[in-house]
């Protein structure tokens, strides 16, 4: 199995950066803390750069994003130590994200429109010993409704409009967080199967999510 286990060194300082940067949820800290960013980039170099407070490459034009920005999208679920919440991931890009919420939920099941993407993230989740992730190749904002109800459902780029398809695969008391503009800057809006929403503040804007129908890259 390849190594997933970060750095000790390296890693204490980035939950010391992330905690300035507002990241302060314990099992947050602990998920980023523990997994290696380095084992979902391709090449020395970017590996290089994984504990560094910056975006990272990965094929398809896409990214994984400052690391204060992913625990602030993982904070924003509110999830808390329990590991008990069933968890939709819409763009899954390396498989990041997807690996950090299988330690803070009991299964997460993550969607990815990229072919290339959705396959090189299959690999890793298998030799990463992943077993409560699960991922598949389709138009995210469809959501996977076969396996759903879920408790939270995360999209991880910013989006005009969330779609009632994705509400409506919420279970009883589920929340959805998508990124979206609001008074002229990027929040992420938590709202629930009734479209009731609560905004939080984000320190760094994310890109647009890939929308539309899944196309082979």
């Amino acid at each position: 199995m390849e190594e997933l286990i970060a750095d000790p060194f390296r890693a204490a300082r980035l939950v010391l950066r992330l905690r300035q940067e507002g990241v302060t949820d314990d099992a947050v800290l602990k998920a980023m803390e523990t997994i290696d960013r380095g084992a979902f980039v391709e090449g020395e170099e970017l590996k290089k750069l994984a504990f560094d407070d910056c975006v990272l490459p990965i094929p398809c034009g896409q990214t994984i994003p400052r690391p204060a920005v992913t625990g602030q999208l993982l904070q924003a679920m509110g999830l808390g130590p329990s590991r008990l919440a069933r968890i939709l991931m819409i763009g899954m890009g390396s498989g990041y994200t997807a690996a950090l919420a299988g330690q803070l939920g009991s299964d997460v099941f993550a969607v990815e429109r990229y072919d290339r993407l959705t396959e090189a993230a299959r690999q890793r989740i298998v030799r990463l010993g992943l077993s409560n992730v699960a991922v598949r190749h389709g138009d995210g904002m469809l959501g996977w409704a076969e396996r759903g109800p879920y408790d939270r459902i995360l999209l991880t780029g910013q989006v005009d409009e969330v779609p009632d398809v994705l509400l409506s695969q919420l279970a009883k008391g589920g929340l959805l967080l998508a990124p979206m503009q609001r008074e002229g800057r990027q929040q992420i809006a938590r709202m629930n199967a009734d479209r009731q929403t609560e905004w939080i503040g984000l320190s760094f804007p994310l890109p647009a999510l890939a929308e539309g129908k899944s196309r082979i890259l």
